[in-house]
């Protein structure tokens, strides 16, 4: 295991009070002004930086089923594509999905002497395996005027949401670890926080899966859409002697 490079703090004058500074935050923060914190002149205080990346899979997939079909009667086709529709909505419901999570658009038209009806489904899942179960029943049951098209995988709001405030909370949690570490060397014990501000903060989509010429598989398909984030934060906590909550006598 690779060791981490060893960290460099430095005291400035003691006028201003005793600031130890995690020796990577000048570089992260070059050329902006330094933040004052709300402290006493004659506090002593230690500043780090902590980073963290996450990554999160998808949680939803959406699955679209159509259904087409062609008659000389209007009723005809209304009622072939109709009964396919109905089976699709209750194996739907039948596999958990909730009525807001479906939706059904519908297309009539009249080409010379035939009757065009093609409807359309949108099923979003969050239990993947019940989507699998689903797709299987749906290509077992009904003929080829229905197609159930491939998973579509994506993220919803509230996992992402979950995922950006994690990174930041691990980013905050991996600075305190420092700056415990840094007052273990230094002899002293770390107080309260006194400034906590996110730097820095950054999220993208990265494949787990080479492009080639065999398709993916559903696993495959799922890392495809991997998001990731990562977050930089400057926390400064207030730095006491470790003898200051011992009582005298």
């Amino acid at each position: 295991m690779a060791h981490s490079p060893s960290r460099v703090f430095a005291a400035v004058s003691p006028s201003a009070g005793d600031v130890y500074r995690d020796e990577n935050e000048s570089v992260f923060n070059r050329g902006r002004k330094q933040t004052l914190l709300p402290t006493q002149s004659n506090a002593r205080v230690i500043q780090m930086t902590g980073c963290a990346e996450l990554s999160c899979p998808p949680d939803r997939a959406t699955v679209t089923i159509s259904v087409k079909n062609s008659k000389e009667h209007v009723n005809d086709v209304t009622n072939s594509v109709t009964r396919r529709l109905e089976y699709i909505l209750q194996t739907a419901r039948q596999h958990d999905v909730k009525e807001e999570s479906i939706t059904v658009t519908k297309h009539l038209q009249r080409e010379e002497e035939l009757f065009h009806m093609r409807a359309e489904v949108l099923v979003v899942f969050s239990d993947f395996e019940k989507m699998q179960q689903a797709r299987s029943v749906l290509i077992e049951k009904l003929d080829k005027s229905v197609c159930v098209g491939d998973p579509y995988y994506s993220h919803s709001a509230e996992s992402l949401t979950l995922l950006r405030r994690r990174v930041c909370l691990e980013a905050v949690d991996n600075a305190r670890l420092k700056a415990s570490e840094a007052c273990c060397i230094l002899g002293q014990a770390l107080g309260r926080p006194l400034l906590v501000r996110e730097e820095e903060s950054r999220e993208w989509t990265s494949g787990q899966h080479e492009v080639t010429d065999s398709p993916l598989t559903l696993h495959q398909k799922t890392g495809v859409t991997l998001v990731s984030a990562s977050s930089r934060v400057f926390v400064a906590f207030e730095l006491r002697p470790k003898d200051s909550n011992r009582r005298k006598f």
